[in-house]
């Protein structure tokens, strides 16, 4: 009985997009790109890995134009590869967050999608996270007014394993600029120690409401909830208010 009220509580959550997120990238652009109500965007990709949310964006939007951002060396050469021929999609050396300079990005191997500048406990399945690399932050309002020209954004995704809000700060005036925030949230900020909350009043003081990604479509949240402190991976939409 014990195990069948836990099972349960799992298929509530899911339905409601809590755990999700961990291979739902086809789902997250339709639904992201359903807010953007455009044909062709400018769309920014935060943590972009080896390029597969890049790759689908692209299939949905074939005449898009993507910067992507990754700090890891192994993933900035497959993603090199992976556009070479696509003068459309830009690939920036980089993370994001708040402040410029070096750091470190911390992983279980070279080009994991686990990789975090923040080096986490996983010890609980079995992770060892002693890999590292010296890396470069950058803001994004510096990229948008220097190399964007401070032009509209349609849609920004950000997947950076718990420093999601730390670039969004890093955004300043650039968040104005911009449509559509899709971002994940789950267990990596168990260990940077960043809550649903801080993301509920960040998007909310600047102008956004939130959605949150499930199997059946994006459902909006009228209010915060501590029943949304869900450390299970699960992707949101922030869309700006007309």
């Amino acid at each position: 009985m014990k195990n069948i009220f836990k099972l349960l509580e799992k298929l509530a959550a899911y339905a409601q997009g809590k755990g999700y997120g961990a291979s739902s990238i086809k789902n997250e652009v339709k639904q992201s790109l359903c807010f953007t109500k455009k044909d062709s965007i400018l769309a920014i990709d935060i943590g972009g890995n080896i390029g597969n949310y890049s790759q689908e964006l692209l299939r949905q939007s074939p005449n898009s134009e993507i910067h992507i951002f990754e700090p890891s060396k192994v993933n900035i050469q497959k993603l090199n590869q992976s556009f070479h021929n696509q003068p459309n999609v830009k690939v920036q050396p980089f993370a994001l967050s708040d402040e410029a300079g070096g750091g470190v990005l911390y992983s279980d191997r070279p080009g994991s999608g686990l990789g975090s500048l923040t080096k986490r406990n996983l010890v609980h399945f079995n992770i060892d996270f002693e890999e590292s690399e010296n890396i470069n932050k950058i803001r994004f309002e510096d990229y948008w007014r220097n190399v964007l020209d401070s032009r509209e954004i349609d849609l920004v995704k950000i997947d950076i394993e718990g420093h999601e809000l730390s670039a969004l700060k890093g955004f300043g005036a650039a968040i104005e600029a911009v449509k559509v925030i899709q971002f994940e949230f789950g267990g990596c900020n168990i260990d940077t120690r960043t809550y649903f909350q801080d993301f509920w009043y960040f998007f909310n003081g600047k102008g956004f409401d939130l959605h949150r990604i499930t199997p059946f479509g994006s459902s909006l949240l009228d209010k915060y909830s501590e029943m949304d402190e869900c450390f299970r991976t699960t992707n949101y939409i922030a869309v700006r208010r007309s």
